[in-house]
Parts: C-alpha cells; structure tokens; sequence
C-alpha cells in the first residue's frame, strides 16, 4: 500500500510515575530525514527512537518530540551536593587569597546563586530509567501506529487519483491511434489540392515519395506504444508495497518525454491538443507523487 510522506500522530501515557506525551509529524523530503527532541532526562532513548522510526520511515523530514512529566517524588525533588559546595568555597577562597597577594582586587566574591549554578551542585534525584524508558517506547509505538496509518490513508486517496489520472491518459492514447490514417490522407488530399491550384504537372512517383517522407516524419505509433507501457506500469507501481515515489518519479519524466514528441511531431490540432492534455495530466501526476513515500 502506498503511504503520503505528510501525516501527525500523537500518544499520551499517563501512569504512577507521572505522564508523557509523544508527537510525530512529517513533510515531504527526498530521503528519511527524523529530527528527535528529548527532555534531557532521556536523551539516552534518542538511539532507540530513531531506530524504530527508521524501521516505520523511509523517506519524509519526520519530527519526533516527547512531553515527559514526572509525578511528585519521582525524580522532582532535587538533592544538593555539600561536597562540592565546600569545595567550591574552598576554591573562591583560595582565589581571593591570590588576588590579595598580587595587590588586586577580585571583580566580585563567589555567592550563593553562582554556587547553585555550577553543574553538579544540584540534580534531581535519579529515576529508574530503566522501567520508564520501556513504557515511553511502548507508547512511541503506538504513536508510530497511529502515525503510520494516517499516511496509509493519504497514501490511498492520492493512489485513487493517480490511477484516475492514468485512465485518462489511456483514454487520450486510444483516441489518437484512429486519427493517424487520417491524418496522412488529409495530408495527401491537401498537397494534391495545391498542385492542381498551381497547374503543374507533378510525377506520381514522387508524390508517393513525399508522402512517404512525411509519414516517417509524423509517424507517432511508437510515441503511442511507449506512453501505454509507462502507463502500465505506473498502475502496477501504485499497486505495488513499499517506499515508490522515486520510481514514479522517473515514470513522469519518461511520460513527459513521450507527450513532448508527440507535440512535435503534430501536423494536427487534435493530435496537438491531445499532447498538450496529456502533459496537463503529467504535471498533476507528478505534483501528487511528490507526496508519496
């Protein structure tokens, strides 16, 4: 089944230990491009996170991001570090003796609030780390589910319209192949119509020559053949798993190549608008493959 690269998908634990929110978005991108956002407490989940996304995502920009909230005694009360208190103050002391020494005064004493912030003086009491970071993966699953059926569900609508879109092109490919005949004998009746207006005598041979020239020169079957294969297998693509929007990506181009000769090579209006439908059709094709992972 296709999947959109485009989705959001959100999950909420609440538990004794207190609760946790997790949040995925993603937009389109040529690769897998997963940015992780973690409260400091668990960056020690951002491999973990990552690899289960890499295993659900291939390609799209995916946003990750974990709301975690600690419940009253579960890693909230902060503990002092008198160790390195009276170490530090030891250290600003022996600072102003030095100063006092060199005959210089000290910009300012160490105090309280610098103390505070030094890293190490204050942490939060530690956390069982352990049986948490399980259920906040647990709950990135869910998420990761949620997430990824709202992209099989994009992706499904967007497959509709695609093959919708094929249908079409079969369509305008049909009813060109009944024109060619046509064409050639219009062209022949027109070149026949102006010799008798100019009055001259024309060899028969040549004639035939020229039209066979000109049949060579418009001859668009192959044109035709090769845009009813791309088609193909543009539906069996859709049809296909797996990541294929680059598949269908190039697909686009070699249809757009094929309605670009068939252009040039018109002698008609109706074979010209049908080159200039198809590429209509093309383009919106290619805009919605955009989307797909």
């Amino acid at each position: 089944m296709s999947r959109s690269m485009t989705a959001y998908g959100r999950e909420q634990i609440d538990a004794p230990w207190g609760n946790a929110t997790w949040e995925l978005r993603s937009v389109n991108h040529r690769y897998l491009d997963a940015s992780v956002r973690l409260p400091e407490e668990w960056r020690l989940l951002e491999t973990a996170v990552r690899e289960r996304i890499a295993s659900k995502v291939k390609r799209g920009k995916v946003e990750c991001s974990l709301k975690f909230r600690a419940a009253p005694g579960q890693g909230s009360e902060l503990s002092l570090d008198l160790g390195a208190v009276r170490q530090l103050i030891r250290a600003g002391a022996a600072i102003e003796v030095t100063f006092a020494e060199e005959n210089r005064t000290p910009a300012s004493k160490l105090g309280v609030n610098e103390v505070l912030r030094w890293p190490g003086v204050i942490e939060p009491d530690s956390i069982d780390t352990d049986t948490l970071g399980k259920a906040l993966l647990e709950t990135l699953d869910k998420a990761l589910e949620g997430f990824i059926a709202g992209r099989e569900r994009e992706g499904e609508k967007l497959t509709g319209l695609l093959l919708a879109r094929c249908d079409e092109i079969v369509t305008i490919v049909e009813a060109i192949k009944p024109m060619l005949p046509e064409i050639i004998a219009g062209q022949r009746a027109r070149l026949l119509q102006r010799l008798e207006e100019l009055d001259t005598e024309f060899e028969a041979g040549r004639l035939e020559q020229e039209m066979v020239m000109f049949a060579q020169k418009t001859d668009v079957v192959e044109e035709l053949e090769r845009l009813e294969t791309h088609v193909a297998e543009t539906q069996r693509v859709l049809n296909s798993k797996g990541p294929i929007g680059r598949r269908l990506d190039f697909l686009m181009q070699e249809l757009n190549r094929e309605a670009n000769t068939l252009g040039s090579k018109s002698v008609n209006t109706k074979t010209t608008k049908a080159s200039v439908d198809l590429k209509v059709l093309i383009e919106q094709m290619r805009e919605q493959i955009q989307n797909l992972e």
